[in-house]
C-alpha cells in the first residue's frame, strides 16, 4: 500500500472520529441544558428523548411513507436537474457567444430562492408532487451547471490539440476530453445539489402544507400542544438523510475519480 493512500486512510479515520466526538459533545450539551432547567423542556426536550422518538418513528409506517414521498421528489428533482444542467453547462462552457448572450438571464434567475416561487409554481402545476419536483429541480440546477462550466475550463489543452491533430471534430473533443476532465467537478456539483435538493424538498412541504412527506410531518407536529419533541425528531431524520446521501456520494466520487489529489490523500 502506497504512503499517500495510507495517509488518506488515516486522515479519513481521524475525520470520522472527530465527527463522532463532535456529535456526542453536541448531544451532551443539549441533554445537560434541557435537564438543568436552563431552558424549558417545552422548548428544548432532552436530546435522549428526541433521539428515542426518532428511533420510534422508524417503526411508524405512515411516517416512513411520508419520508419515502420526500425522497421520491428529491430523487426525481435531482435527476431532472442533472439532465438539464450538464448539457446546458457544456454548451455555455464551450460556446462563449452563447454564454455571453444568456449570462444576464442566468445571473438574474440564480439568486431567486425556490421557496419564494411556491405560489407561482402552485398556480401553474397545482398543489402536488409536480410543484415540489419543479422547485427541487430549480434549486439543484445551479451548482451542477456552474461546476460543469468551471470543469470545462480546467480541461487539458494538450489533450485537445492532440485529438484535433488526429482529425477528431469539436464534438468528439468535447466528449472525450472536456467532459471527462469536467466529470469530477460535475460530481462535486451533484453532491452539493443533493443537499440543496433535500433542503428544498422538506422546506417546500413545510411551507406549502400540501401533499405528504417529512416536511408535512414537521409542520403538523409544530401545531400540536406538545409537539416540540416530534418536530426535533423530524429534524433529526432530515439531518440523518442528508448525512447518508452525502456519505454515499462522497464514496462514489472516491471510487469513480481516485486519481484526483484530494482522493489520493496527497498533499500539494
Amino acid at each position: 500500500m502506497s504512503r499517500p493512500r495510507r495517509h488518506g486512510q488515516r486522515r479519513g479515520r481521524r475525520d470520522i472520529a472527530l465527527g463522532v466526538l463532535g456529535a456526542l459533545l453536541a448531544f451532551g450539551v443539549c441533554e445537560a441544558v434541557s435537564r438543568s432547567g436552563i431552558v424549558r423542556r417545552d422548548y428544548l426536550p432532552p436530546a435522549s428523548e428526541v433521539v428515542r422518538r426518532a428511533v420510534e418513528l422508524a417503526g411508524d409506517s405512515a411516517f416512513l411513507d411520508g419520508v419515502g414521498a420526500t425522497l421520491r421528489a428529491w430523487a426525481l428533482g435531482l435527476a431532472l436537474a442533472c439532465l438539464i444542467a450538464v448539457p446546458v453547462g457544456l454548451l455555455l462552457g464551450s460556446v462563449p457567444v452563447v454564454d455571453a448572450a444568456v449570462r444576464a438571464i442566468v445571473e438574474f434567475l440564480r439568486p431567486l430562492p425556490s421557496v419564494a416561487l411556491i405560489p407561482l409554481v402552485s398556480l401553474l402545476l397545482g398543489s402536488g408532487t409536480g410543484t415540489e419536483v419543479a422547485l427541487v429541480t430549480y434549486a439543484a440546477v445551479w451548482p451542477i451547471l456552474f461546476n460543469t462550466m468551471y470543469g470545462l475550463g480546467e480541461s487539458e489543452p494538450l489533450a485537445k490539440e492532440t485529438l484535433r491533430a488526429f482529425g477528431f471534430g469539436r464534438a468528439a473533443v468535447l466528449l472525450r476530453v472536456d467532459l471527462a476532465g469536467a466529470a469530477p467537478f460535475v460530481a462535486a456539483g451533484i453532491r452539493i445539489s443533493a443537499a440543496v435538493a433535500l433542503i428544498v424538498a422538506v422546506a417546500t412541504e413545510l411551507l406549502s402544507g400540501f401533499g405528504e412527506g417529512l416536511g408535512i410531518f414537521i409542520a403538523q407536529a409544530q401545531l400540536a400542544t406538545d409537539g416540540t419533541r416530534d418536530v426535533l425528531a423530524g429534524v433529526v431524520w432530515a439531518g440523518a438523510l442528508g448525512l447518508a446521501v452525502n456519505g454515499v456520494l462522497v464514496w462514489g466520487e472516491r471510487r469513480l475519480f481516485p486519481w484526483t489529489p484530494e482522493r489520493r490523500g496527497a498533499r500539494p
